[in-house]
């Protein structure tokens, strides 16, 4: 009896010219979205954020609606690709707009870190240079699923159109929740209260977040006379 041909995850699985240097570079490009979803499990477990948990959701109901919207377009990709599925819109492309455009709102209307004595978060100009270079990244991710042949220019450029967009839509939605006091109510419930999740990341900068009062904590313990310690 003869074995079964072996098949090939598509999850990860990106050709490329291997004499393209440029084709080599927007292979890996290619698996920026991956990364993010493991970066984004990482920060939900190790900060306990509910803005992240909140971008990861919205993350993954755009990742829905494009599921939905291959299917109703039902678009092929172009001839000279020989992968599998619809190409209309580029899940790549909404993916990276998605996050891209959220991040940049976060950054720009939503994160208003307070200083401390030890430490001066960064300023509205560096928070809107971070956010460019966020979208410049989702650009090159985007342009480069065009260049491989994955996607037509127009499927891109929709898929672009569609993360943006709903970014956008999700944003709203999230301040409205903010203000309603929606967010509150769901941290003061106890699955939220034991698995320890807390609102800090939008008036508190990540990089001090917990540093200042373990620097307090050490001055005190050197301050402590020898027979003290």
């Amino acid at each position: 009896m003869e074995d079964p041909p072996l098949a090939s995850l598509s999850l990860t699985h990106v050709n490329y010219n291997p004499d393209d240097r440029l084709s080599y570079l927007c292979a890996w490009l290619a698996l920026v979205p991956q990364g993010l979803c493991i970066t984004y499990a990482t920060l939900v477990w190790s900060t306990r954020e509910v803005e992240v948990l909140l971008m990861f959701t919205g993350q993954l109901a755009c990742e829905a609606l494009n599921w939905c919207l291959k299917r109703y377009i039902k678009e092929e990709r172009p001839r000279q690709m020989n992968g599998k599925g619809y190409g209309m819109p580029s899940s790549h492309a909404q993916f990276v707009a998605f996050f891209s455009v959220t991040l940049a709102l976060f950054l720009l209307f939503r994160h208003i870190p307070h200083p401390t004595q030890t430490h001066t978060p960064i300023t509205f100009i560096e928070r809107a240079l971070l956010a460019l270079i966020s979208i410049l990244g989702a650009g090159a991710v985007a342009w480069s699923r065009i260049y491989l042949n994955y996607h037509t220019p127009q499927q891109v450029l929709v898929g672009c159109a569609a993360g943006a967009g709903f970014a956008g839509v999700w944003f709203v939605l999230t301040s409205y929740l903010r203000r309603a006091g929606w967010i509150d109510w769901a941290l003061d419930m106890a699955p939220a209260r034991a698995l320890r999740f807390r609102d800090l990341v939008v008036q508190e900068d990540l990089v001090d977040a917990g540093w200042a009062r373990w620097d307090s904590q050490r001055k005190k313990r050197l301050l402590k006379p020898e027979k003290d310690r």
